[in-house]
């Protein structure tokens, strides 16, 4: 893309953003998210805010970097203790998922909005992610959440040269998902099952890897990663099973990470 094209679509979003007057953003500390409190903060000041969702499937790690890259924005975020698992249909785990978490922090998000004075509520939504079917941005739709980013053609390109003309710390870290999506569909939510996997990441986090999943396979535990660290991987697979074994995994299984978008451009 040329980066013209690029201005138009960076002028865009920020326009969008000052024309809401304020907003409260779904914040994960993802690169989205991130790049779109960057945004807020630098159209709307005090009028944006940031709502992280604190729950199960949110790593430990993960919640301090996003605690951490928001108040290096000077924004404090707001922390609201989301309870998904409560659900059946969220533990139910039947493909629709994303639907009743996003639909839990969606409401919690709009009772302190509507207490806070706060008019609107967006999340990081990109073009990137409109090539797959995502329950969790249908129930965005249900409470009228703005996707600023999509709305104004940002791409995950797009995203991470936002974060690098800013200097951001986020502008390569690689792209994440809730702890839940490493448990194959049909398998319940549990807060064991989160947290055996948490400890499964930290494990693989700890031999130097950057893209990380472990998906939890019952006894087997399947290691995806980039393809810039495939082949480390399988060089440390003997260390990968002793790191994983602690967490009850009895085999490993390496497999190169891909993205939705890469998934569906496969033969």
């Amino acid at each position: 893309m040329s980066a013209d094209s690029y201005r138009e679509r960076e002028a865009r979003l920020l326009a969008s953003l000052r024309a809401l007057g304020d907003v409260a953003i779904a914040y994960s500390g993802g690169v989205d998210s991130s790049v779109l409190l960057c945004a807020a903060r630098e159209a709307l000041g005090e009028g944006a805010v940031a709502v992280l969702a604190d729950s199960p499937s949110l790593a430990r790690a993960e919640l301090a970097q996003a605690l951490a890259f928001a108040r290096q924005l000077g924004c404090e975020p707001v922390v609201v203790a989301t309870d998904e698992l409560d659900d059946p249909r969220y533990r139910a785990n039947a493909g629709d998922r994303c639907y009743y978490c996003k639909s839990t922090l969606f409401r919690s998000m709009a009772c302190w909005a509507r207490e806070r004075g706060f008019a609107h509520l967006a999340f990081g939504e990109i073009v990137d992610d409109l090539v797959d079917d995502r329950p969790g941005a249908r129930a965005a739709r249900e409470f009228h959440v703005h996707a600023p980013l999509s709305q104004s053609g940002f791409t995950k390109e797009d995203v991470r040269r936002f974060a690098r003309e800013r200097g951001l710390a986020v502008s390569e870290k690689p792209s994440g998902a809730c702890l839940a999506s490493r448990l194959p569909i049909g398998t319940t939510v549990t807060r064991e099952r989160l947290a055996r996997i948490e400890a499964a990441e930290a494990a693989v986090k700890a031999l130097g890897f950057a893209q990380v999943r472990v998906r939890d396979r019952g006894q087997v535990a399947r290691f995806e990663t980039s393809a810039q660290e495939l082949a480390r991987a399988r060089e440390l697979h003997e260390e990968l099973v002793l790191a994983l074994a602690p967490q009850g995994f009895a085999k490993v299984e390496i497999a190169l990470y891909l993205t939705a978008a890469e998934r569906l451009a496969l033969p």
